[in-house]
């Protein structure tokens, strides 16, 4: 235990080094002002710009900015399912694999549009190299690039001074010109020097030592694990994901592994602290989001470690914690630690068997997912820690009976509208279709545990979808039309709904004047105001799903006492 828990403290460190430095970076790569980073991808971008008929000095106004947003997302996701229905007819298919299905195609199609890269799907089975490139990695790049253009824009609604909020074309361009394709580009060389395949050879026969013969998977894997954890897409090559020698040879790969994964989410305060001018700003809500991680993972880590609680009973728990379902060969810590940052930052990459965690280490990996804060995916998680900023304004404000302000712009009726809009619609886009399966033969079906665990289960299927994770519990039999219509349909209403209705406040903030700090002005830049934020997740976040836990993992839990 003592060399894991020393690992995560690497890990910490490393990250800690890093992400300062590659938030103001950010903020360097979507300006619009002269300087060397401009001037050294100017020239590339700007072909780019004259195939599209694009003008860089182009700014619109909120509404056409989530409309050219939601344009582009349903185009690359029509091409997604045509290609993936086509795939049999394609090139790069050596394997001779046949289209998907109908119902599977729109899950897949939807599922890594919305960044969410839930796997109905075994990837080395089900999909050809051509469709691994072309679709899998392609929504790969273009989901987080777009999760990065809208918190961009929403900062400049804080930030700016006239009522644009930018361009969505070409700060999409922009994050994958700057920011996606060179972070992957050097992963990709990095894990190849470790040991993952990246080749368009067909699978490899082999006769083993017992003379048995087996089928070897290869394909390009390693330019997939890349953008797959940079991006917070989730999704692996193999079907068992980061478990696969493949996909995640060694300890070192590991740790690259899980730093790709926070990398972003934990740079994005930095950036949105050096956009407004206020670097504290920045740092409070980084440390805010920082604490709740880390005892979120000290539970998780406590709970896995101290093994089964039914075999505890019986006086027969393994010293070394709970083994089942967990990676071999980095044990329960490191396995615990991998499954609380892929939930905490909504990446869905897994290491080991989510279904097989005990049930608070099952309850600690809902919560992340739930809270949907504690950093969150890549610009989507980080516009929900902004959605709470703004509400534990709004509370604060009304408690001393003063008009709420956010970094001088006044928070009205106008923006708690939306805010209260998604609010409401996390929590229901989750226990609303959860009900629903368990009213229906289609969803009950799937379910392979009885009693608190199935509940759980089927309560996991639906919050990753919900909030864009895409890990699965398994044991859940989610390949069905059911289940892919189901969860599909969850996983567009929970990513398009936050967006365009957090790019209306911006749009609305971005119109105001600035008022000038007061006596009476609540600071949003120190540590009350991060007790403020904190409490405010965990009263409202966390309670509005106590009720459907305690009827899943806690009682579980308590069963096995």
């Amino acid at each position: 235990m003592g060399s894991g828990v020393l690992q995560i403290l690497i890990t910490l460190i490393v990250l800690m080094l890093f992400v300062k430095p590659l938030g103001v970076y950010m903020v360097g790569a979507f300006s619009a002002e002269d300087s060397r980073l401009n001037r050294f991808f100017n020239p590339a971008e700007r072909w780019i710009y004259r195939l599209a008929g694009l003008k860089e000095t182009d700014a619109t106004g909120w509404k056409k900015y989530a409309l050219n947003l939601l344009l582009t997302n349903a185009v690359l996701m029509g091409i997604a399912y045509l290609l993936l229905r086509l795939q049999g007819m394609l090139p790069f298919n050596p394997n001779e694999i046949e289209g998907m299905e109908p119902t599977l195609s729109f899950n897949t199609a939807a599922s890594f549009m919305t960044n969410t890269n839930l796997q109905h799907y075994s990837g080395e089975s089900d999909l050809s190299h051509f469709s691994q490139m072309a679709v899998i990695m392609m929504m790969m790049f273009t989901a987080p690039a777009t999760a990065l253009a809208a918190v961009i824009a929403f900062i400049r609604g804080l930030a700016s001074k006239g009522k644009t909020i930018g361009n969505f074309f070409i700060d999409f361009v922009r994050a994958h010109t700057r920011i996606l394709l060179p972070l992957a580009i050097v992963v990709t060389l990095l894990l190849v020097a470790l040991g993952v395949p990246n080749t368009l050879n067909s699978n490899v026969s082999v006769t083993t030592l017992e003379g048995v013969k087996q089928t070897i998977a290869l394909g390009p894997v390693a330019a997939l694990e890349s953008i797959k954890h940079i991006g917070n897409n989730g999704g692996g090559f193999f079907g068992v994901n980061s478990s696969h020698p493949f996909e995640n040879p060694n300890g070192i790969t590991n740790l690259i592994e899980i730093l790709c994964m926070l990398a972003l989410p934990a740079a994005l305060p930095f950036t949105f602290g050096k956009m407004v001018g206020n670097m504290k700003q920045g740092w409070v809500l980084f440390t805010t989001v920082m604490v709740l991680f880390l005892v979120l993972t000290g539970v998780l880590v406590a709970v896995e470690t101290a093994g089964n609680p039914a075999l505890t009973r019986l006086g027969l728990s393994d010293p070394m914690g709970s083994m089942e379902g967990k990676e071999v060969r980095f044990g329960p810590v490191l396995s615990a630690f991998f499954a609380s940052v892929t939930t905490a930052a909504e990446t869905g990459s897994v290491n080991t068997m989510h279904d097989t965690l005990t049930p608070l280490g099952g309850l600690v990996t809902l919560s992340n997912m739930m809270l949907n804060t504690v950093f969150g995916g890549v610009g989507a998680g980080f516009l929900n820690i902004l959605l709470y900023a703004i509400l534990a304004v709004f509370l604060g404000g009304l408690m001393v009976g003063r008009s709420p302000e956010f970094l001088g712009r006044k928070i009205e009726p106008r923006e708690m509208k939306w805010i209260v809009l998604v609010l409401l619609a996390h929590p229901l886009l989750i226990l609303v279709p959860t009900a629903v399966s368990f009213l229906t033969p289609w969803g009950t079906e799937a379910i392979s545990n009885g009693g608190f665990h199935g509940i759980s289960q089927v309560l996991y299927e639906l919050t990753t979808s919900a909030v864009n994770n895409g890990s699965g519990f398994e044991g859940l039999n989610d390949q069905t039309p059911y289940w892919n219509i189901m969860t599909g349909v969850v996983m567009l209403f929970g990513r398009y709904l936050s967006i365009v209705a957090l790019l209306a406040v911006a749009g609305s903030l971005a119109a105001k004047q600035k008022v000038p700090a007061s006596i009476g002005t609540f600071p949003t830049d120190n540590a009350t105001f991060g007790t403020v934020l904190a409490g405010t997740i965990l009263i409202i976040g966390a309670l509005t799903f106590l009720p459907v836990l305690v009827l899943g993992p806690v009682a579980e839990f308590l069963s096995l006492r």
